[in-house]
C-alpha cells in the first residue's frame, strides 16, 4: 500500500540527528522522499533512511508507516546506520538480517516509555515498530513475560502514582497526563493494579508522611 504523502521538500537539505553529528548522513531531496513514500523498490540499496523517534532504519521500498519529515535521517549503506546505533527494521529486513525478538522488544519498551502518555494501542505499536500486531504481542509476551498493553498500563500506573504524590492534580488530571483519558477507566484500573483507588492513595500515603 502506497504511504499517505506528506507534502515533499523542493530542495535539498540535511537531516540533523539529535543523537549525534554524523557526517556520513546523506541530503534529502525530492526524488528520495518521493520513493521512500511510494515504497520504491528501485531505491532500495542506494540509501537508507532512519527514523529518530524509533530507532529503526528502513529500505526506501520497506511498507511501514510513512515518518514524518523531520523524525528522518538518511544514510548511504545500512553500515553507516547501524554505526549511528539504529537498528534495522524487522520487517524490511535492510541487513539482510532478522532483528533479535531482544532486541525489538527494547525498542517497543522505549518508546513505550517515552510516549505513554499519548494514545496507544496494540495496533499503532505494531505499526510504528515495524511488525504485525499478532507477532508483536507474541514476541514481547516471549520476551518480557507480559503483554504490550500490561506494559502501557505498568508505566502509567506508575507515572500515576508519582504525580498524585508530588502535586494536587485533580485525579481526572493525572489520568489524563498519563494517557488515561477516560477517568472512571482510570480509577478502576489503578485501583486493579494498587488494591486503591487514585484519591484514597495519595490519602494513606500523604497520612504517613505526616506521622513520619
Amino acid at each position: 500500500m502506497t504511504k499517505q504523502k506528506e507534502q515533499a521538500p523542493d530542495h535539498v537539505f540535511h537531516i540533523v540527528d539529535d543523537r549525534n553529528d554524523i557526517p556520513n548522513q546523506e541530503s534529502l531531496t525530492d526524488e528520495k522522499w518521493r520513493a521512500i513514500l511510494d515504497n520504491d523498490p528501485t531505491y532500495d540499496g542506494q540509501f537508507y533512511y532512519a527514523v529518530k523517534t524509533t530507532g529503526i532504519f528502513c529500505r526506501p521500498s520497506c511498507k511501514s508507516r510513512p515518518p514524518k519529515l523531520a523524525n528522518i535521517g538518511l544514510f548511504k549503506t545500512a553500515e553507516q546506520a547501524l554505526a549511528a546505533k539504529y537498528r534495522p527494521c524487522k520487517r524490511c529486513k535492510p541487513t539482510g538480517q532478522r532483528l533479535p525478538d531482544d532486541e525489538w522488544v527494547t525498542l517497543v519498551t522505549e518508546y513505550i516509555d517515552k510516549n505513554y502518555m499519548g494514545t496507544l494501542t496494540l495496533n499503532i505499536l505494531a505499526d510504528i515498530c515495524h511488525g504485525s500486531p499478532y507477532h508483536l504481542h507474541r514476541t514481547f509476551k516471549k520476551v518480557k513475560g507480559i503483554t504490550p498493553v500490561e506494559y502501557i498500563q505498568l508505566q502509567r500506573i506508575a507515572r500515576a502514582k508519582e504525580q498524585l504524590l508530588a502535586s494536587d492534580k485533580a485525579i481526572s488530571e493525572v489520568g489524563l497526563s498519563v494517557g488515561m483519558p477516560n477517568t472512571p477507566y482510570f480509577i478502576t484500573l489503578f485501583k486493579k493494579k494498587t488494591g486503591y483507588t487514585p484519591a484514597f492513595y495519595r490519602q494513606i500515603h500523604n497520612e504517613t508522611i505526616r506521622e513520619e
